[in-house]
């Protein structure tokens, strides 16, 4: 009788620390998938534009390609700065609009 009890509290005590972790971990997720929802809802609030998977995407190919008209431009490459500075200032507009 003796040895069901040692096994029984050995299980308890797994399963609360089982249980304490994934508890643990369940918290830190939902905090950090809240606080990316809530910093991605201001975003698109502030830039007047719908929380989209698309209008997110679109956003960061605009600002991928204005990073890239920038580093064009610092490069001395005046054309392609040009080039790439007005389309990701067309692509941006758009998304703003």
């Amino acid at each position: 009788m003796q040895i069901n009890g040692f096994f029984n509290e050995a299980g308890q005590v797994i399963g609360d620390v089982i249980r304490t972790v994934v508890e643990f971990l369940l918290a830190i997720f939902t905090n950090f998938f809240g606080a990316l929802e809530e910093f991605v809802n201001g975003l698109s609030r502030s830039l007047g534009f719908n929380a989209s998977f698309f209008s997110i995407l679109v956003l960061v190919i605009g600002l991928w390609i204005l990073w890239g008209g920038v580093r064009a431009l610092l490069r001395g490459s005046l054309l392609g700065a040009i080039v790439r500075i007005v389309l990701a200032l067309v692509i941006l507009s758009w998304l703003i609009m």
